[in-house]
């Protein structure tokens, strides 16, 4: 039995949801049908309408990189989603509060490529071969659905959750860093939180970019040069109301810092 729902109803609802900043039950509850496939046509035709208003693609974003949260969710390759300009964020401004529903922050290896990245059949050896530069990041996911409760599909849906991104200072070879075991600690209002290091991104941040290219040249597509690549967060997300500050810092790239913007009473 039809349930009334389509991609063209699933792209407007999320995208209504993010412009009027607000949230929403998944669309699972009312659209079971969705699945993982339909559920990337709901996030092409939400890119689709981005670049429509002048939005322009600078990259993609892995989510669920984690092996732990993969199997939580029953899959065994990253999802996979787009950036674009609009989602980022100039190091040193506020998150934007006004635009956003309930944002939270993780950091992020970064990689930004140097030559186009096509698969199936990718090693993590030749994708990292095709980054040009590594940055410290932090993203800042913002989901469309109430308390981040959501399903597989749901979350592919709503384009993995984006919301906008920042790069730290400083941008190395990979040849002259152990990715692996770069760390960062995550610190809030000035107490470290959380760490980790890259080997919490599938084992290594390569390995997640060519799974992610894999999965991506199945439907497809590419990465192209110059595009950034978030390839998922080292840690657990962290919230950041006004008022708050958090800190990023990596052991070889520095560190990214993002304040909540003004607090209650400022």
């Amino acid at each position: 039995m039809s349930t009334g729902w389509d991609v063209d109803r699933a792209a407007t609802a999320l995208l209504a949801c993010e412009d009027e900043r607000r949230d929403r039950d998944p669309v699972t509850a009312e659209w079971p049908e969705l699945d993982i496939a339909t559920a990337y046509q709901v996030q092409a035709e939400t890119l689709r309408r981005r670049q429509a208003r002048g939005e322009r693609i600078v990259g993609v974003k892995l989510g669920l990189t984690s092996r732990a949260k993969q199997r939580r969710m029953g899959i065994d390759v990253p999802l996979t989603a787009w950036l674009t300009d609009a989602m980022v964020l100039p190091a040193g401004e506020p998150v934007p509060q006004s635009t956003l529903i309930h944002p939270r922050i993780e950091p992020e290896i970064v990689f930004v490529l140097g030559e186009r990245l096509e698969g199936p059949g990718v090693t993590a050896a030749r994708a990292l071969a095709a980054v040009e530069y590594v940055y410290g990041g932090a993203e800042v996911i913002d989901s469309r659905y109430r308390d981040f409760r959501f399903t597989l599909p749901d979350v592919i849906a709503d384009n993995a959750s984006s919301g906008a991104f920042v790069t730290g200072p400083i941008g190395l070879p990979p040849a002259e860093l152990d990715l692996a075991l770069e760390a960062v600690l995550v610190e809030v209002d000035g107490a470290i939180v959380d760490s980790a290091t890259g080997a919490a991104v599938q084992g290594h941040p390569a390995e997640a970019l060519a799974l992610a290219v894999n999965d991506l040249g199945r439907r497809g597509l590419a990465l192209e040069p110059g595009w950034v690549v978030l390839t998922g967060g080292m840690t657990d997300a962290v919230f950041v109301p006004p008022g708050t500050t958090v800190g990023c810092h990596f052991t070889t790239l520095g560190s990214v810092h993002l304040n909540g913007g003004p607090g209650a009473g400022a």
